[in-house]
């Protein structure tokens, strides 16, 4: 089909796409355009299928890791337990990696079901409602003020329409449309007046057109296609465990290979070559299990699926898994004013009349001229659910008069509209003519400047009388002092006639006015906004905000809301001044600006890039199709929910529910969380397991007992599943959000994590070699060699399993020291340590000896295994204190 539509006379194209103006298309014509077309929707990337999910689970380099280690410890170690138990853990994480991803779909698809269900269509010379999948070209749609455009459509009969079109052109008011055919061979995409865009919005008015393109053949669909082809980028997280689990494999490689290797030669003619080879592999094969932390990536994948659902309570919905943490590390938002910081609707805040400014809360009457002038120079549609339908300004004039408790429906049936001037963008006004009892009421609203020039009178102490200079220069002061508080005002005037025009037009029906009011709106900041930008100042995140307003509205909502100050007004800058700049000034200076006002889509990506290049974490929010590719390029990109589009939420890694800025706040919030927690894990871990294979190490070092590999899997599981996963349920850490960010570079061993790791495992260690000294020389089996070196290694294994769930309170706080009341405020880490100390000293049973070459210890025995533990707990508090005096951090 032909592409330039917008060239051709409305009959042309009717004519072409095989339809009827009048009758539209028949219910044959529609099934072979179904059939030829297909549905009247988005195409999203393909599905992939659940076993193509699970097998993409089993790419994470430590999940192969994991899986060599199995294969080693079953076919050559023949320790089929140790495999077993490390192959559940990965089939765990697997398993919970594809069902949070469902859940995600599960979300987005709830949100999808928000668009417009429905059509108004001419079939068969009868108007029917559809649903908008239905569509087909040649179908002719009827649209009114509310409705979403649900097609491409060549507009056929236009009356008074304009179209919201910012999500898809970038243009931040809406359109004047019209039917007339365009001359020009090249017309962009904003300038096609006489065409109507998929996923735009009708704000006034009504038309009919013809669908000339469905689905992915729409100006939308054909960004989607784009979209749909687009490579995603690796998060900070995933950066992270890929780094750890590189890390990690370098680490227990080289220990393993020394360990090996000091072994076999060591103890070289103790027994034959091919036993001790064996036997040193087995030793280094456990010493492999007891340094790879084999719960951490299922730790990991549970305590972002919390994160999720935390968030999804919170009005997130979060489309990647690991993007729940990158808000944690953002530096800055970039935000979107209407509906994210702003409510999204206009409101009236000021009426001037009878010489004063009165506020929006005060009374007033239903016969006062100004409120008369709102009400009946306006177009707003009532539903019977009492939902306005129209044009923003407009709507806003009719809530403000419902505020008030005035019974509009009853006041404009008693002031039936007979007739119009409609409103034109040349003279700025709008005018009706409408019946009064026995004479007819003219009331005009419009530009101040424009009607005043029409004003000859205003009303006196119920007397009307000519209007005077000064009079007029009190107006124009009252008009002057709203726009400087961002008010967007408008001129109120009324006059009485005794009949209707022959032809009324604005040379006689607004001519003569009696001056009624002015009426000041604006687009209010959502009351929680101000709170969350200053939560997020303390969090040291910068606050962007981004608006096709004009730069005096934009730069006085940015102060109410407490991103600039008064005064700061250099920090606002225009698109048009934006466009002067280069794009290495840009990244200079690009911290100098925090207000950008008329601004389009497209600039948004240069703001994204000049800050990443100085090195910060970006959220960027966005509604618009024109938004993806900002969204695609920041870090982490935010969708709106409720007024976002199809392309602008397949965008984003996390959709805002309410379209709210709070949101976006609280999602930090719970992304700092996430990081935090998972650092716990990860230095609880990491550090046991450094003391494990010290143990070991220095065990076959001094040429002592070591553990069996049976004990070393025994501790990793009783010690390092829910104690590490309780960890994950911490709540979030007083004064989390006072910490600035942690910044691009950091990874999950920064600020003071690794040094923690290291020392705290060398502790344990010392600490675990330390027992097994003290079994050699305390107990009932002193003298009996083999029975008091049971006693000691059962000592040693104990020790190594209890100290690292003593240590799991010293995790919780990586700085602070733990003797607070929130220590204890985790009820499943309470009850996580409870379970896995029984658990672990279940080996003392009489009947569980043997399975773990285990002697029964004494009181004294006991004692000193329990001392190691709160030596622990006592020495590392020692070296937090001494760290926060020294000012670390």
């Amino acid at each position: 089909m032909a592409q330039d539509y917008y060239r051709q006379p409305a009959q042309e194209v009717a004519h072409e796409l095989d339809t009827s103006l009048s009758q539209g298309l028949t219910a044959s014509q529609v099934k072979q355009c179904r059939e030829k077309y297909g549905a009247n929707s988005l195409a999203g990337k393909k599905k992939v299928s659940l076993w193509q999910r699970f097998l993409a689970q089993f790419k994470d380099f430590m999940i192969i890791v994991l899986i060599i280690a199995a294969l080693l410890s079953g076919f050559v170690a023949q320790e089929w337990t140790d495999a077993a138990i490390i192959m559940i853990v990965v089939l765990l994480n697997a398993i919970l990696g594809v069902v949070q991803e469902a859940r995600s779909e599960e979300a987005i698809n709830a949100l999808k079901k928000m668009a417009t269900p429905s059509a108004h269509v001419r079939r068969n010379g009868q108007v029917e409602e559809i649903p908008s999948t239905e569509l087909v070209p040649g179908d002719v749609v009827l649209l009114e003020a509310g409705d979403v455009v649900p097609a491409d459509l060549r507009l056929t009969s236009v009356n008074s329409l304009k179209v919201e079109e910012s999500a898809l052109t970038g243009e931040s008011v809406p359109v004047d449309k019209q039917e007339g055919q365009l001359e020009e061979a090249q017309v962009a995409l904003a300038d096609q007046d006489n065409m109507a865009f998929a996923n735009t919005n009708v704000t006034y008015g009504r038309a009919e057109g013809i669908v000339t393109q469905t689905g992915m053949n729409t100006e939308v669909g054909k960004i989607a296609t784009l979209l749909n082809n687009t490579d995603e980028t690796d998060t900070p997280l995933k950066q992270n465990l890929n780094q750890l689990g590189k890390t990690l494999t370098i680490m227990i490689l080289v220990i393993c290979a020394i360990v090996f290797a000091v072994g076999f030669f060591t103890k070289q003619g103790t027994e034959p070559t091919d036993k001790l080879a064996i036997d040193m592999f087995l030793v280094a094969v456990s010493l492999a299990v007891a340094a790879i932390p084999e719960g951490l990536p299922a730790i990991v994948t549970i305590i972002l699926a919390l994160g999720t659902q935390v968030m999804a309570k919170h009005k997130s919905i979060v489309r990647k898994l690991p993007a729940v943490e990158t808000l944690g590390a953002t530096d800055v938002i970039c935000s979107d004013k209407t509906g994210t910081l702003t409510q999204n609707k206009m409101t009236v805040e000021r009426v001037y009349y009878a010489g004063q400014t009165h506020q929006a809360n005060q009374a007033i009457t239903a016969n006062n001229p100004a409120l008369l002038a709102m009400l009946l120079a306006n177009d707003t549609k009532m539903s019977d659910e009492r939902k306005l339908l129209g044009d923003p300004t407009e709507t806003a004039l009719v809530q403000y008069a419902l505020d008030h408790q005035i019974n509009v429906q009853e006041l404009l049936t008693q002031h039936r509209r007979v007739q119009e001037v409609p409103f034109d963008s040349e003279r700025k006004l709008m005018s009706t003519v409408n019946q009064a009892g026995d004479h007819f009421l003219v009331t005009v609203k419009g530009a101040p400047d424009q009607l005043l020039q029409r004003v000859t009178k205003i009303e006196e102490n119920g007397q009307v009388v000519p209007i005077t200079a000064a009079q007029k220069q009190a107006i124009l002061a009252a008009n002057q002092t709203m726009a400087e508080q961002a008010l967007r005002v408008l001129g109120l005037a009324y006059k009485k006639v005794a009949q209707p025009y022959d032809e009324p037009s604005t040379n006689n029906v607004e001519q003569e006015l009696v001056f009624a009011g002015l009426v000041g709106m604006i687009d209010p900041e959502r009351p929680e906004a101000k709170a969350a930008i200053k939560e997020a100042k303390q969090a040291g995140i910068r606050t962007i905000m981004i608006t096709g307003d004009f730069q005096v509205t934009a730069q006085a909502i940015a102060q109410r809301l407490g991103i600039i100050q008064p005064g700061q007004d250099k920090q606002v800058i225009t698109g048009a001044q934006l466009d002067e700049l280069s794009d290495d000034y840009l990244h200079e200076h690009v911290g100098d600006y925090s207000v950008y006002a008329r601004v389009s889509p497209e600039h948004k990506v240069r703001i994204v890039k000049a800050w990443q290049s100085q090195g910060k974490i970006v959220a960027m929010t966005g509604d618009g199709v024109n938004d993806a590719p900002s969204l695609k390029q920041a870090d982490i990109g935010i969708g709106m929910g409720i007024t976002g589009t199809e392309v602008s939420k397949g965008a984003s890694d996390m959709i805002l529910a309410d379209d709210n800025f709070a949101t976006i706040v609280e999602a930090v919030k719970q992304g700092r969380k996430v990081f935090s927690n998972i650092q716990k894990a990860i230095l609880y871990l990491m550090s046991c397991n450094v003391g494990e294979v010290l143990t070991v190490f220095m065990m076959t070092m001094l040429g002592w007992d070591i553990l069996a590999p049976v004990q070393l899997l025994w501790i990793n599981l009783v010690t390092d599943t829910l104690p590490a996963i309780a960890l994950g349920l911490e709540p979030v850490e007083k004064g989390i959000m006072s910490r600035r960010p942690r910044g691009k570079k950091s990874t999950f061993f920064s600020g003071g994590v690794a040094s923690s790791i290291i020392y705290q495992g060398i502790l344990e260690g010392i600490l675990v070699l330390t027992t097994y000294q003290l079994g050699l020389n305390f107990g009932p089996h002193l003298g009996n060699g083999s029975l008091q070196h049971g006693d000691a290694l059962t000592m040693a294994f104990l020790t190594l399993g209890l100290i690292q769930l003593f240590h799991a309170f010293n995790s919780k706080y990586i700085h602070r020291s733990i003797f607070t009341k929130q220590t204890f405020a985790n009820k499943w880490f309470n009850g996580a340590i409870l379970i896995s100390a029984v658990v672990m000293a279940a080996v003392e049973l009489p009947f569980m000896t043997k399975f773990f070459d285990v002697t029964e210890l004494n009181g004294v025995q006991w004692l000193i295994v329990l001392l190691a533990g709160v030596c622990m707990i006592v020495i590392v508090e020692i070296v937090k204190f001494c760290e926060r005096r020294l000012g670390k951090k």
